[in-house]
């Protein structure tokens, strides 16, 4: 019997001792749970606490680090003044260009609309496409070959690579003596392989169509020529030039044209022996000639000057105030990443 209750004795010591550690183990996940609970699902801390620990030390980084942003962007706004300052005035001049008669549909291409079956089976081009036309009067105006001749045709060379800015007073270009000598007559820059002292026309034509702006309104037809240069004067010579000059180059190629019609159709019609056939040709014939009438009389033959150039009294660019603004933002922006990375930088380092 004593046996008996010492064993129930000791089995019940050993239960109490189970639930003990079961009561222990409950306890601890109690507590991790409570912890969890309270730092969130991530195991952090809640994200209200951790925002305003780390804008107030945000705050205080900034604030121990002022003299280096005042002083920084203090000195990127002086810079970008004087930056500003040194940019030289650029001035634009634009012409309003209106299709002319022949190049829109009418007159002469109206005319020819008859007779463009039988003039196209005779090998001969009456010209009819108004639109095409202008479309390709204005690629011309802004291919390398027409830029080329123009450059080299108003010795534009010196004024479009070489200047630099604009004397108001004395209305004359500021040369870069690095570029060119002027009182020598004589290019002065360093040569690059494959580029030489003198410049290129391949170059000339990469700078001009910089400069040039061609844009036409589908909905009007009308064409804006705009050039961009130092000096005002220059840049409304240069577009009246262009629209000179373009019009004479679309003369050039359509008169050509005709009388190399006139001359085949004349070759034509001497081997001729049908009647009928030599009515269509002299008709063919007359028509190229009035197309050859209508370009020696006329000036504005592709554009009409709608709207003319001008020499502008005020720059288009650039916008100095912009430039001042913009730097000085620059400036603190990169002030505050300096102090915001050495903070950070030493905070890490000390760990």
């Amino acid at each position: 019997m004593a046996t008996t209750s010492e064993d129930s004795g000791s089995s019940t010591v050993g239960i109490e001792k189970r639930l003990g550690r079961i009561e222990q183990q409950l306890e601890g996940v109690a507590a991790m749970a409570a912890v969890q609970r309270s730092n969130g699902p991530f195991g952090y801390q809640s994200q209200l606490d951790t925002d305003e620990i780390d804008l107030r030390e945000l705050w205080n980084v900034i604030w121990q680090g002022k003299w280096v942003l005042i002083v920084v962007t203090f000195v990127f706004a002086v810079a970008s003044v004087f930056y500003a300052l040194s940019l030289p005035n650029i001035y634009k001049s634009e012409a309003l260009l209106a299709p002319s008669e022949e190049s829109s549909g009418g007159g002469l291409a109206r005319m020819a609309g008859s007779l463009g079956g039988l003039a196209s089976l005779a090998g001969v081009n009456l010209g009819g496409g108004g639109s095409d036309k202008t479309t390709i009067a204005i690629e011309v105006l802004k291919s390398r070959e027409f830029i080329s001749k123009f450059v080299e045709r108003h010795d534009l060379l010196v004024p479009l690579m070489a200047a630099k800015g604009w004397g108001r007073g004395e209305d004359k270009l500021i040369i870069d003596k690095d570029i060119y000598d002027e009182r020598n007559k004589k290019w002065t820059r360093e040569a690059k392989p494959p580029r030489g002292v003198e410049p290129s026309l391949l170059e000339a034509y990469k700078q001009f169509i910089k400069l040039l702006n061609v844009s036409k309104d589908e909905k009007t037809g009308l064409v804006r020529l705009s050039i961009e240069h130092y000096s005002p004067f220059l840049a409304k010579a240069w577009v009246d030039m262009l629209i000179l000059d373009v019009n004479e180059e679309i003369k050039q190629r359509d008169v050509l044209e005709a009388n190399k019609s006139i001359e085949y159709l004349s070759d034509q019609l001497k081997r001729m022996s049908i009647a009928d056939m030599k009515a269509v040709f002299y008709e063919l014939i007359e028509e190229q000639t009035k197309t050859v009438m209508f370009a020696e009389v006329r000036d504005e033959y592709v554009f009409k000057t709608i709207d003319g150039a001008v020499a502008p009294e005020l720059k288009s660019s650039p916008n100095k105030p912009l430039v001042c603004v913009l730097g000085t933002l620059l400036g603190g922006f990169l002030a505050l990443l300096v102090v915001l990375v050495r903070h950070f930088w030493t905070k890490d380092k000390n760990r």
